[in-house]
């Protein structure tokens, strides 16, 4: 299974955002499985005609939010989904209920600042 994917240079997105977004949602809905081996940075450039530091950054984007996993030489993988979407969005809520006590919100004000930034994300 070879990975389509292509760029719009007149989207209002960059294209690392494109491409971050496309690979997750391929690997969200299955399509890209569990194992499945992503292209090298510097071969995905010269194929989608971009510098490779564009597909870096998109492959960057992806390991941070435990899409892919790099296994060194070996390449960049689809990593299994859950655990590390679940593990960094409750780091990211202690974070943020940290944040909210030391600035002095009580409870509520900090759950209606949370449900306000959920709101303007997720609509």
């Amino acid at each position: 299974m070879a990975l389509k994917i292509t760029v719009d240079p007149d989207a209002a997105e960059p294209p690392f955002e494109q491409i971050r977004a496309r690979i997750a949602g391929l690997a969200r809905s299955g399509e890209l499985p569990v194992g499945y081996k992503l292209p090298t940075v510097r071969g995905f450039a010269e194929e989608l005609g971009l510098a490779a530091n564009t597909v870096a950054k998109a492959y960057r984007a992806l390991e941070a939010d435990g899409v892919i996993e790099t296994r060194g030489r070996h390449g960049s993988f689809i990593a299994a989904p859950g655990d590390t979407a679940a593990r960094e969005a409750a780091s990211a809520a202690a974070a943020f209920a940290e944040r909210a006590h030391r600035l002095g919100l009580d409870r509520e004000a900090a759950r209606a600042a949370a449900e306000e930034a959920l709101r303007a994300v997720y609509g």
